[in-house]
């Protein structure tokens, strides 16, 4: 497994989560998303925070492997925390920060919108995790299966998102490849002035592409070799049915929906 991106990759495992219907997960962390934002209390935010991480834990995907492809993320989440942090100028002067004065409101919504993207990568990226691409493809066509009654492309959408997902940490092995071949030919990355840094990024960017038209034109030649003509007549291995797992998944849920609502200030 590549530690360098969680988001994409499939870890096999026989946990509560990963035997659970991709219909069933998908539904879940949809409305995750937009009850993320409901959240405006420490008693709600404690709660999103614990179906989070009791999620984690359930998947028994080991925490050190998710902390490690988390990284590149946490960039973003701090600065995000900054970013709010010296704009925000609500409530009171908490203190000052090389002579800057920091505000009570600032902290509370750096920390709250850091929370919120930190929870949103977390719980999606358990989808990935314990789904393979097919039953992604396969959950995503049979939801949005109403649409093909006004001729809508669902299945070369879902397979479009699929391919999409697959294709993040191949990318991913793809950059830190090619960025070892540079620095060992001597490309400094990381030292230097901003304009060097952006020159020395291009010699990394133009056989990324390369490589990724490469990946797309063999797998556009294998799927025409072997047929592939759409979604129209196709049949599928494993057919996709709810069970009591489900319904539990679901109730659960349903009561952290409740909790929220009976926590939100």
């Amino acid at each position: 497994m590549n530690n360098s991106m969680v988001i994409g990759q499939y870890v096999p495992g026989e946990s509560f989560i990963h035997r659970l219907d991709p219909r069933t997960k998908i539904s879940i962390i949809f409305f995750f998303v937009i009850i993320v934002f409901l959240a405006n209390s420490l008693a709600s935010y404690t709660l999103l925070t614990l179906f989070a991480i009791c999620s984690v834990v359930i998947t028994r995907i080991p925490l050190g492997f998710i902390s490690k492809g988390l990284k590149p993320v946490w960039f973003i989440i701090i600065f995000t925390f900054l970013l709010h942090v010296f704009m925000t100028k609500e409530g009171e002067v908490m203190f000052e920060l090389f002579s800057y004065p920091i505000y009570s409101g600032a902290l509370v919504q750096g920390v709250s919108i850091s929370l919120r993207f930190f929870l949103l990568i977390l719980v999606t990226s358990m989808l990935t995790l314990t789904t393979t691409p097919i039953s992604i493809t396969d959950a995503v066509e049979d939801l949005l299966g109403p649409l093909k009654k006004v001729r809508f492309p669902v299945h070369e959408l879902a397979l479009m998102m699929s391919i999409s997902l697959r294709f993040i940490p191949t990318l991913m092995q793809e950059t830190e490849k090619i960025s070892k071949a540079q620095a060992s030919r001597g490309v400094d990355f990381r030292s230097g002035p901003i304009k060097e840094r952006v020159k020395a990024v291009v010699p990394l960017l133009v056989p990324l592409f390369v490589s990724a038209f490469k990946r797309a034109e063999e797998l556009a030649m294998a799927m025409e070799a072997r047929g592939y003509q759409g979604g129209e007549g196709r049949t599928k291995l494993r057919e996709l049915k709810l069970e009591t797992k489900d319904f539990l998944a679901l109730g659960l849920f349903i009561l952290l929906v409740i909790g929220l609502f009976f926590t939100r200030n």
